[in-house]
């Protein structure tokens, strides 16, 4: 059977098949079947949506297949996934749904659901709605519905105000702030936020209207948030996705702090409230070495997982750790949240630099990142590395070489034929010759495509 969910849900292009009508009918009602049976009660779900013109199509559909399915759902309107997943626990809803395709542009969309701890569903449930969408999908528009809104504002400030609980000291009074907000679900949030806590904020992309989500804005885009930030004089700026679960910054230089940067000033902000008891950061196998580096010499361990937030959780629960995440920005504090949340992420790193009194630019002293080169090589099997006696010779040669003072990182693609070599070192020049060198080796080892 072919698998539709993902390592973030359901993702696709809106209105085709998995996110046609008939298709998301069948998951409501699905899901709410497969709750009904496990709780022996009628259901309820909470569902939300960033900004996208399908949106609200895919919210009707969802709800008329779980009424058919007996469930009760209410929804959030326009809210981020960590808000999704903040009102499933806190208002005691047995599953949130998250309409979204994140940073992918206002054509795609997605369907993610959370339990009320924080996590995705299970592969259980994915299997069974699977088996549903293919077994029991019916054709024809779903029955029209109306789903029940009028608990959104109290969902709004309810999310809101847990953001800030944590942080009643916090004030962002005399320190400027630039927030991109993607044209997505940060649009109406942010300014609420950032606002309240006394900061002077100029925002930008805050007018989404269906099409305009992540179009050249975001996380993705972030030269004009940097142009920005130097235009205003500004102290601070941060970037979002379509679903704020994820934000990069630029400091008042003008420079991009990403999320291996994010993560070594939390750490050394958490390493000084004591709170990494097991002296543990979660990162991916795509962090650079820079991090790495700068957490040994302070006596902290990196950990690396697969790519994608769901391996990082795994990791952090699987160790006890406190924080974990990506390059892209995407950070979990377990404590706190098991999904990342891209406005808590902003006030945490506030308030490490509010407590320490420096400017941004001087938050991430003691991270130096390492030049980084990745070569792609197209090849029509993906026979494991280690079977290939040239490609494993010639990996041995260059770790060698590398001595220590670099990476190498050879893995296939997850969704292309393609073998990826990324190599980091301390000499641009040395390591693009590494990789070239090794990425021919590939194509004669591999039969490869032109």
């Amino acid at each position: 059977m072919k698998k539709l969910f993902g390592t973030d849900g359901i993702r696709g292009l809106a209105e085709s098949f998995p996110l046609d009508s008939d298709t998301v009918s069948t998951i409501g009602a699905s899901l709410a079947g497969q709750f009904r049976e496990r709780l022996g009660r009628q259901p309820r779900f909470v569902i939300g949506m960033d900004t996208r013109e399908s949106g609200s199509r895919i919210e009707n559909a969802f709800h008329a297949g779980a009424v058919k399915g007996k469930a009760e759902c209410e929804s959030a309107g326009v809210i981020t996934t960590p808000g999704v997943a903040f009102l499933t626990k806190h208002f005691e809803f047995d599953a949130g749904i998250v309409i979204s395709a994140s940073h992918n542009p206002f054509q795609d969309n997605g369907i993610k659901i959370f339990s009320p701890d924080g996590k995705k569903i299970g592969d259980a449930t994915e299997r069974a709605i699977e088996k549903d969408i293919f077994e029991k999908r019916e054709e024809g528009e779903p029955a029209a519905t109306n789903i029940n809104s009028s608990r959104r504002e109290e969902f709004e400030n309810a999310y809101l105000d847990s953001l800030t609980t944590g942080f009643r000291d916090l004030s962002l009074n005399g320190l400027k702030i630039v927030a991109d907000c993607a044209n997505g679900a940060a649009s109406h949030l942010a300014p609420k936020l950032f606002g309240n806590l006394g900061a002077d904020l100029t925002v930008i992309h805050c007018s989404p209207d269906g099409r305009n989500i992540n179009r050249d804005c975001g996380s993705l885009h972030l030269e004009h948030l940097q142009s920005k930030v130097l235009e205003e004089n500004a102290d601070f700026g941060v970037a979002f996705d379509g679903d704020a679960d994820r934000a990069l910054f630029v400091n008042e230089k003008g420079n991009i702090v990403d999320g291996d940067a994010t993560l070594w000033i939390m750490a050394q902000y958490l390493q000084r409230h004591n709170k990494l008891v097991n002296r543990t950061v979660v990162a991916t196998v795509m962090s650079n070495i820079g991090l790495e580096l700068a957490l040994a010499s302070i006596d902290l361990k990196l950990v690396r997982a697969a790519v994608g937030d769901k391996y990082v959780l795994e990791e952090l629960l699987k160790t006890g750790s406190e924080i974990g995440g990506e390059q892209s920005g995407h950070i979990i504090i377990p404590e706190k949240s098991l999904v990342g949340d891209g406005l808590m992420t902003t006030l945490f790193l506030l308030k490490a630099i509010r407590e320490r009194g420096l400017a941004f630019s001087e938050m991430a002293a003691g991270f130096v990142r390492y030049p980084q080169v990745l070569v792609n090589v197209k090849v029509s099997e993906k026979r494991p590395f280690a079977e290939v006696r040239e490609i494993e010779a010639a990996t041995r040669v260059i770790e060698s070489e590398l001595d220590g003072k670099g990476r190498l990182l050879l893995r296939y693609s997850g969704t292309e034929n393609l073998a990826r070599v990324m190599i980091e070192g301390e000499n641009q020049d040395a390591i693009e010759s590494q990789a070239h060198r090794l990425a021919e080796v590939i194509r004669s080892a591999l039969p490869t495509l032109l």
